[in-house]
């Protein structure tokens, strides 16, 4: 009986590693075929912007592109994913997709950060009002500190009690759509600390500001009141000759400052008389706070003045030019100067 059974079961056995060996060609020509479809460009890709949500995983991504009809296998990119070890790596954001792209080729942008970045600018001479007005006009930030007081944002910077005035570096800022509003002030103050701590490292001696929020608060000045750079060292140096002297600075951005909203775009002899901390004419020393956020150069000039003996300045009304008194009377002659080309070109 034995040798009648032994063909019986070798024809099982035969059998048996058939159908494996069907089920292994069947498998490496759907692994085959994978490979493929993964490699292969998708049709229905146009250019286009995609956005992956913050909490999106492969899966949802998958199904979100195959409604969109451009994906047609989600599970097998799944798999794809968890094999590669990319599943878990998706980041959140923006990414540009464009024609020819294969389901390898999106899993790779997907989890490469390269997010499209936004960006957003400050301007130098403004304020943090103005600041904080133009990063709430960007419908991609995130907005957590929108009807919050000065204050709170100083607190959440971890700057309680700190004037935010001038505290920010002027400059454009770039960003992926989603980033807070918190991380984009960080960002500008920590360029701030920066770069006020490279001038005040590098000041010249014998400065009459003695910290380096001092020359903050005189670099918003010279920021102010001119836009030339070649000019900006001498006014630095009016305005600290003017402090060792005990003169007051009587610059009239700081009184502008002062009025806030009553300031109606002139400055009245009345405005000059009005006490207020920041009005130059009526107190002496430096005002309280910067007045606007200062930029590299009014910084280099606070921290780097040139002293020419010049006491006095006047706008000339050429190109943004000032003209240099060491007197009151010379100054007095270039006032007199000015006067009458501005009534000349009136007339």
């Amino acid at each position: 009986m034995s040798r009648s059974k032994r063909p019986q079961s070798t024809s099982v056995l035969k059998r048996l590693r058939q159908f494996i060996m069907l089920l292994m060609a069947i498998a490496f020509a759907a692994a085959g075929y994978a490979w493929y479809w993964l490699h292969q460009p998708v049709n229905d890709i146009t250019a286009q912007v995609y956005d992956v949500a913050r909490g999106s995983t492969v899966s949802s991504i998958g199904h979100d592109l195959q409604r969109r009809g451009s994906m047609q296998y989600p599970q097998v990119w799944k798999w794809w994913a968890h094999f590669t070890g990319k599943s878990g790596a998706i980041k959140a954001g923006e990414y540009q997709l464009h024609p020819g792209m294969s389901p390898d080729d999106l899993l790779i942008l997907f989890t490469s950060g390269k997010v499209i970045l936004h960006s957003v600018k400050f301007i130098e001479g403004s304020t943090f009002a103005e600041m904080r007005n133009t990063l709430q006009m960007q419908d991609v930030v995130e907005h957590t500190l929108q009807n919050a007081p000065d204050a709170e944002v100083m607190r959440r910077l971890h700057m309680p009690d700190v004037n935010p005035e001038g505290q920010f570096f002027p400059d454009t800022y770039q960003f992926a759509k989603g980033t807070s509003d918190l991380e984009i002030y960080a960002m500008a103050q920590r360029r701030m600390q920066h770069e006020l701590q490279q001038a005040w490292d590098s000041r010249d001696a014998n400065l009459s500001v003695h910290s380096p929020y001092e020359a903050l608060i005189l670099a918003s000045i010279i920021e102010k009141e001119s836009s030339l750079t070649s000019e900006r060292p001498i006014i630095s140096g009016v305005f600290q000759d003017r402090l060792d002297r005990g003169m007051r600075l009587q610059t009239d951005p700081t009184v502008i400052y002062g009025l806030g909203n009553a300031y109606d775009g002139n400055i009245h002899k009345a405005d000059l008389q009005r006490d207020t901390p920041y009005n130059t004419y009526t107190r002496s020393g430096l005002p309280p706070t910067p007045i606007c956020l200062p930029g590299a150069t009014a910084l280099h000039a606070a921290t780097h003045p040139e002293r020419t003996g010049a006491l006095y300045f006047v706008a000339t009304g050429e190109g943004g030019a000032h003209h240099f008194s060491k007197t009151y009377e010379e100054h007095n002659q270039a006032l007199e100067h000015l006067l009458r080309l501005q009534h000349v070109h009136h007339d």
